[in-house]
């Protein structure tokens, strides 16, 4: 096993992950989905209606409760945090270190953005989330 793939291992070791349908849930019970793929996966494949867009390099900053630096949606520790990535992999990572910060309901989508859409739930096509 690779030294990324532990450090994956022991990340979800740590998490509750989600499947799409419990993420929709999340969301509708007035949770945050965090979408962190990069600009040309979303450009690509479009965005989860609703989801903070954030790119992994500014997480953090963005998601901290006490930052000055925070996302007006990042009202406090106890908010239900699911990062979504592209397939599943540098969210649990991601979630990980939000929950580190202190977030302790931070989580992410199993199977990414690839199985919310799988799923058949509601994306917003790229033209029209520009």
């Amino acid at each position: 096993m690779s030294a990324v793939d532990e450090l994956l291992e022991r990340a979800r070791r740590e998490l509750d992950r989600v499947d799409a349908r419990e993420a929709a849930a999340v969301q509708e019970a007035g949770g945050l989905l965090v979408d962190i793929r990069y600009a040309a996966l979303r450009e690509r494949d479009g965005t989860i209606p609703g989801a903070l867009i954030v790119e992994r390099n500014e997480l953090e900053w963005r998601l901290d409760p006490t930052g000055d630096h925070r996302a007006p949606e990042a009202t406090h520790h106890g908010l239900a945090v699911v990062v979504v990535c592209n397939e599943g992999y540098a969210s649990s990572l991601a979630a990980v270190s939000l929950r580190h910060l202190g977030l302790t309901r931070a989580t992410d989508l199993i199977g990414g953005f690839q199985a919310w859409r799988a799923a058949g739930l509601p994306v917003v096509p790229a033209a029209e989330s520009q």
